[in-house]
Parts: structure tokens; C-alpha cells; sequence
């Protein structure tokens, strides 16, 4: 049998293979990498549940599969772990909150249920912000998780648990949400793929919602070959999700020759205050793929100055009304019953003990902007410019195929830099929220390194074209790493 460390390195297609020609059983795969969660983790914090009887369980079932001969679906035995905003039955999900410290989820999130039907091992549930509210995993009620890189930086956010998890070795491949930047930026922190699917493809029914025009479900992993085996999984069409979207009724292309692929550098992603090392690797980056014949062009997306302040209007707005619901009699804490005179004070008790306090920030500023007299002033006018923005991208894509950009401003910035100053957090966000106000595909690539932290390219495409990104971010996996 290999060894725990070369087990927990190795990515989805040479688990399988492995487990196929015997090398190893999906139980001995399993108990490695809890063995290392074991080992490793207390110093990371990337796991707030670990399921260690689900995990065996499971793994025995795959095991006992290969033993009777019958073939075996391609996930099935690999190590995964979910984000803990995302149900997976019977197991407890916080939503990285107090308020939910002791929920159990009473039934599976669609994914998941995708997942278990393809004798996935789920390993447990990972770290993040609370009910993905910051960039950094630092918003967490339970404890911070930290960057395998330098655990004195974060793995970012919301995310940052499942980067950490995948980056550590301590899942083959991690579920996680993005609603502004969620996966691509702890993605890029942490040196690992992620993608943020088409707003849509992917059911978010079982997901705790956060910002429902923008929150999308997708994926963590090492490489994109393995990006693309969860999401083939995960996609699809929900009677759950009435904004899910049967992707097999959307056009498909031909596969396209990767090097014929036109891609477009907006010229207002270059911005005053990027790291020099960011700058220099993305750069590099689309350097080497000029050389191998990729057309490179300068376009314009002309209402991104206003991407940010359009995302922090929209996305607290529509929180303050899906985090409603957590007032500790049907959800939440119930803590603050017994000290109360009268209802009022027991929901003033409850939400202020049990949100922390980047959550209390948004609902306020997402009550605000809908209140009568500012709706009109904010949220309607957000929601115009929204258009605006997304406007922008069709443009754009009538010259070019894919658009290029950094996907954070910096590299991973250090633990407490900056949580005191909320304004500084959000600008993490700056490359990645317009992509979720357009409601596109995109894919954060390790595309060098910065003082020998990792960085990542934004690889955005053209609604329901993920195949596209997939088959230019494999060829540029190629490229740089020759």
C-alpha cells in the first residue's frame, strides 16, 4: 500500500485508476486522509465537522463494489469534503454561525445528493465565513481557518476552508458556494482550481442562501481535469430550484482548436494598488500563452468601477431577507428564551447574541437600502447599473472568446490585516463580483507565485460555455508549467 502522503497527493483520476487496479482500497484511501486531517488540521482549522463513520461506511460500500466486480461510477471512493453551508443529511451545518451551532440538516442538498448517488466519500464539512459573509474565513463563529502557504495568512473567503482543505491534502476535492468571489479567490490564496459555474447550471436547492441572485455552488480541486469531472456531476436541471437550468437544451459547439481562442484583457482590471508580484505573474502568464499563438486584446468594461458598490447594495440587500428567518424560534438559537420579558426582546437577544458581526453589518445595510424613501435611491438603482455591467461582458464577447484578469488584488494577506477595516476586506472582491452580478462561468488557475505565495488567473467565459474555459485553462495548465 502507498504511503498516507502520497495517497492524500494524488488527484481524482489517479484515485481512481489506483483503486481500479487495486493498488490500494477505498478504505485504506479513506482512513489516510482522516489520518492526516487528524494530523494536520488543528494548525489549519479547514474542518469544522469531520465524519469519520459516514466516510468508512461509504468507502467500505465502494470497496465492496470493486470486490463484486461491478463497475464503479468516477467519483466513487474519492475523498471529498463539502463547505458547511451546504446540507448534507444528518450531519450538523452551521453555516459558520452560532445561530446554527446545533442544527442538523434534516435531508441532502442536491449536489450532494449527486455526489452520494455516485459513491462519493464525503470526509466532512469545511470551514468558512459566516453564512459566506467575508474573504478571508476570519468571519467564521468557530475559529479561523489558515493558508497551508503561511499559517500566519488566510486561505480567503468565504471559501478559505475548502481551498485549505484541497491546497493541505486534506480532500481530493472540496465543494464550496460563490456569491461574489467565494471559490475563485481562496482558490487563487491557496494555489488550488476553482470554479464558479453559470449562474444556474448547478441547483442551489439545500445550499443556505446568502444572496440568491448570486450564489452559485462549484468546485475546489487540484487540477481542472478534476473541476470538470465534479461539475458533469453536480450540473443539471432541479424541480427543487426554479432558477435551475437544463444545460443539455443549451447550443454546444464544436470542440474548438484552444490556440484559434481570442481572449480580452480589460484595461480597467489593471488597478492602482495591485501587488508588483501579482501584476508580474499574471502577466507572465499571458505572456507564455501569446507565445503558443493565443491572440491576446486590450477591451473595455467600462461599469466595472461600479461592480463593487453595485455588489455591497444587491448582495446585503437580498441577505437581510433570507437571514430573516433565523429569529431562534423555527431556526437558531434559543438561548435568550428564558431571560426575556416579551418576544421582541427574545428576537433582539437571539439575532444579536447569534449573528456575529460582519452579519449584523450587511442585514443593516441591506434593511437600509430597502427601506422606504432609499429603496429607489439604492437597491433599484444597484439593480440598473447590474444591467449596466452585464452588458458590458455581452460586448465584449463579440470580440473575444475568453477574458483574462488577476483574481485578487493581492496574494494572501496576513491573519487580522484586515478585518478591522471592512472597506479594505471588500476590495479582495474587486476582480471577482462582476462575474456574479453577469451571472457567468469563470475559473481561478494557479498561474505563478509572488514572494512564494501562490496567484491565480481569472479565466471568464461566455454563459453555459464552462467547456470552453475547461479546454483553455487545461491548455494553459500545459504551457506554464513546461
Amino acid at each position: 500500500m502507498k504511503k498516507t502522503l502520497e495517497l492524500v497527493k494524488m488527484n481524482i483520476g489517479q484515485i481512481r485508476e489506483g483503486l481500479l487496479k487495486k493498488d490500494f482500497s477505498a478504505l485504506e484511501l479513506t482512513r489516510a486522509f482522516l489520518e492526516r486531517i487528524e494530523q494536520e488540521d488543528k494548525e489549519i482549522g479547514s474542518y469544522l465537522t469531520v465524519c469519520q463513520e459516514t466516510a468508512l461506511s461509504q468507502a467500505k460500500e465502494v470497496d465492496d463494489m470493486i470486490l463484486e466486480k461491478r463497475e464503479i461510477p468516477y467519483l466513487a471512493g474519492i475523498p471529498s469534503a463539502i463547505k458547511d453551508n451546504i446540507l448534507v443529511k444528518d450531519i450538523r451545518c452551521t453555516a459558520g454561525s452560532k445561530i446554527l451551532e446545533n442544527y442538523i440538516a434534516p435531508y441532502d442538498a442536491t449536489c450532494v445528493k449527486k455526489l452520494k448517488k455516485e459513491k462519493t466519500v464525503i470526509l466532512g464539512k469545511t470551514n468558512l465565513d459566516e453564512f459566506a459573509m467575508g474573504s478571508s474565513t476570519e468571519n467564521s463563529a468557530f475559529y479561523p481557518a489558515k493558508n497551508p502557504w503561511d499559517k500566519s495568512r488566510v486561505p480567503g473567503g468565504s471559501s478559505g476552508g475548502s481551498a485549505a482543505a484541497v491546497a493541505k491534502g486534506l480532500c481530493a476535492f472540496a465543494l464550496g458556494s460563490d456569491t461574489g468571489g467565494s471559490i475563485r479567490q481562496p482558490a487563487a490564496f491557496c494555489g488550488a482550481a476553482g470554479l464558479k459555474p453559470t449562474y444556474g447550471t448547478v441547483s442551489r436547492y439545500g445550499l443556505i442562501a446568502f444572496a440568491s441572485s448570486l450564489d452559485q455552488i462549484g468546485v475546489i480541486a487540484k487540477n481542472v481535469q478534476d473541476l470538470k469531472a465534479v461539475f458533469e456531476v453536480i450540473k443539471g436541471k432541479d424541480k427543487m430550484d426554479s432558477t435551475s437550468v437544463d444545460t443539455s437544451l443549451k447550443e454546444k459547439k464544436g470542440k474548438r482548436d484552444v490556440q484559434r481562442l481570442k481572449a480580452g484583457i480589460p484595461k480597467e482590471y489593471l488597478v492602482k494598488g495591485m501587488e508588483e508580484g501579482v501584476e508580474r505573474a499574471v502577466k507572465e502568464a499571458i505572456k507564455k500563452c501569446q507565445e503558443q499563438g493565443i491572440r491576446i486584446e486590450e477591451i473595455s468594461l467600462p461599469h466595472t468601477e461600479y461592480a463593487l458598490a453595485v455588489y455591497y447594495i444587491i448582495a446585503p440587500s437580498e441577505a437581510s431577507a433570507n437571514l430573516a428567518r433565523y429569529d431562534g424560534i423555527k431556526y437558531g438559537s434559543f438561548q435568550a428564551r428564558s431571560q426575556v420579558k416579551d418576544l421582541q426582546e427574545f428576537y433582539f437577544k437571539t439575532r444579536g447574541q447569534g449573528f456575529g458581526k460582519e452579519v449584523r453589518r450587511r442585514i443593516m445595510i441591506g434593511a437600509y437600502a430597502l427601506s422606504a424613501g432609499y429603496y429607489e435611491a439604492y437597491y433599484l438603482r444597484a439593480q440598473k447599473v447590474r444591467t449596466l455591467i452585464k452588458n458590458d461582458f455581452k460586448e465584449a464577447f463579440q470580440k473575444v472568446d475568453l477574458i483574462l484578469s488577476p483574481c485578487a488584488p493581492t496574494t494572501a494577506f496576513k491573519i487580522g490585516e484586515k478585518i478591522t477595516d471592512p472597506l479594505s476586506m471588500y476590495l479582495s472582491d474587486i476582480f471577482t463580483v462582476s462575474v456574479n452580478l453577469a451571472g457567468l462561468p469563470a475559473v481561478s488557475l494557479p498561474c505563478g507565485r509572488a514572494d512564494n505565495l501562490p496567484v491565480g488567473l481569472q479565466i471568464i467565459g461566455r454563459p453555459f460555455e464552462e467547456d470552453t474555459i475547461f479546454e483553455f485553462a487545461q491548455f494553459c495548465e500545459k504551457i506554464w508549467t513546461q
